[in-house]
């Protein structure tokens, strides 16, 4: 399957990367228009998930929205991908409309980038207990829904 992963709050630990950046105090409203992204930490249990995703067979790739008020968190993305997951460093798609990509699955923390509207299945990490250990059982169950019905229709 082709599978997009959100970077900020999927892979890459936005609110731990505001906090240690002193950026998440009550009164900021924006603070991506601040953030080094290239020092945000890694998602717990993030790494891991890629691994046995990439060891599944899946074509993954990095779906971000980057924030428009700050050109240089683009290339900070970029530098964070090289350091964190190589495996992906060509494979990162930065795009404020979601909903555009085609693939399988779409997993993401927000549903304002066009999210709900993505074809393939959207696994919105991190609502109602959705972290990667249940992402992954979620993504097995598409793996057999998918195997299942090419033993029923075969080419």
């Amino acid at each position: 399957m082709i599978i997009y992963l959100d970077m900020d709050g999927v892979i890459s630990d936005f609110k731990l990367a505001c906090e240690l950046q002193g950026l998440s105090n009550g009164k900021m409203k924006a603070p991506d228009k601040y953030l080094d992204f290239s020092q945000n930490p890694v998602m717990f249990g993030a790494k891991e998930a890629v691994t046995a995703l990439e060891a599944m067979g899946h074509d993954l790739y990095i779906a971000s929205t980057p924030p428009w008020r700050q050109p240089k968190a683009w290339t900070d993305k970029r530098l964070w991908v090289d350091k964190h997951f190589p495996t992906l460093r060509r494979k990162v798609i930065l795009t404020h409309h979601k909903n555009l990509l085609i693939g399988d699955v779409l997993i993401d923390d927000t549903s304002y980038r066009g999210q709900p509207d993505f074809k393939g299945r959207w696994i919105h990490f991190g609502s109602n207990g959705i972290g990667w250990k249940e992402t992954l059982e979620i993504i097995k169950n598409i793996d057999n829904e998918m195997l299942q019905r090419t033993k029923l229709y075969p080419l």
